[in-house]
């Protein structure tokens, strides 16, 4: 296995190296095309920054108020009688909307009921089958002025909605209820 862990530290360097070798044989500008590409991405950056902010206020005064708390209290009863533990339903609803805070809950509930038990592997498999849409569609759209979403909103919900779904049953046919 010492050759895998070689050829991963040399990987990238080597792709790096590939890509600058082959630039310089077809006489491309490298490091003048490099500059322009930065350019561009702090451009982007900085026109991606108005849709960041919104998005973290929106989930900011949706948990601050109380909202989610509710939502799951409404919940805790049918969620019971299918066998699904009421603490990842947060996970459940901020995973569409951000990556960072999901991973944050995720952490949260593997230390708290560790990551051998019930909670934990369903925390875990369901992190890893959704993506964060809500965020995709914010900022790539946002960025390249794409105003209409609502069929890729569409799409990428029920695509969260099935992966935590198929979470759900992995994790219990696998490891069995609570």
């Amino acid at each position: 296995m010492e050759w895998l862990t070689t050829v991963s530290i040399w990987m990238i360097p080597g792709l790096i190296g590939t890509i600058l070798v082959v630039a310089t044989y077809k006489q491309v500008p490298t490091y003048e095309t490099f500059v322009e590409g930065a350019k561009e991405g702090f451009g982007m950056a900085v026109s991606i920054i108005p849709y960041l902010v919104g998005m973290l206020v929106a989930i900011s005064v949706f948990r601050a108020s109380g909202a989610m708390d509710a939502v799951i209290s409404a919940m805790n009863p049918f969620l019971s009688a299918i066998g699904v533990p009421s603490e990842v339903v947060p996970l459940a609803f901020i995973r569409p909307i951000s990556g960072t805070g999901a991973l944050g809950m995720t952490s949260d509930l593997i230390a708290t009921y560790g990551p051998d038990s019930f909670i934990g592997r369903l925390a875990a498999t369901m992190q890893g089958s959704t993506d964060t849409t809500f965020y995709v569609l914010t900022v790539y759209f946002g960025a390249v002025g794409i105003k209409k979403m609502g069929d890729a909103l569409k799409v990428g919900l029920l695509a969260d909605v099935v992966g935590i779904i198929a979470a759900i049953v992995v994790v219990t046919i696998v490891f069995g209820s609570i």
